[in-house]
């Protein structure tokens, strides 16, 4: 876990590294209600959307869980560092994404822009059986 001591950071990450799907009902208490997220996949506004991409993650996944390795703080904005655990539905092989989030904080302290990086061709596709192959193979002839 990270070394901050901002409230606002350490709340987001609490919440975050003991994330539950009965959590989602609590969105809102770390989310402005205009809330902005993005990560590779999906680009919402508002708690509600983003709770439904959180919702999608515990219906699509098992046993997701963040594990929030540092945070840098300046100001209104943070940088984390996680990596997120998870096994694809019906499969035993654990799976870790490394990835990072933008976050701005509004004058009360709730999260107004969640934006996530991560390499979704390295950390997720090129570990597909039938796209991965393929995406490893591009990368091999690109590569200087």
């Amino acid at each position: 876990m990270s070394n901050s001591t901002d409230p606002r950071v350490m709340a987001v990450i609490a919440f975050f590294e003991q994330l539950k799907p009965a959590d989602l009902s609590r969105m809102e208490a770390h989310y402005t209600e205009q809330a902005f997220f993005k990560d590779p996949f999906n680009e919402v506004k508002g708690v509600a959307g983003v709770k439904a991409i959180f919702a999608h993650m515990f219906e699509s996944l098992d046993s997701p869980r963040f594990t929030v390795l540092d945070a840098l703080v300046q100001q209104n904005q943070c940088f984390l560092s996680w990596d997120f655990h998870f096994k694809l539905k019906g499969q035993s092989l654990p799976r870790r994404i490394h990835g990072s989030s933008h976050l701005r904080f509004a004058p009360d302290g709730r999260v107004a822009y969640h934006r996530d990086y991560w390499d979704a061709a390295e950390e997720f596709y090129e570990k597909l059986p039938l796209l991965g192959p393929l995406l490893r193979l591009i990368k091999r002839r690109l590569k200087v």
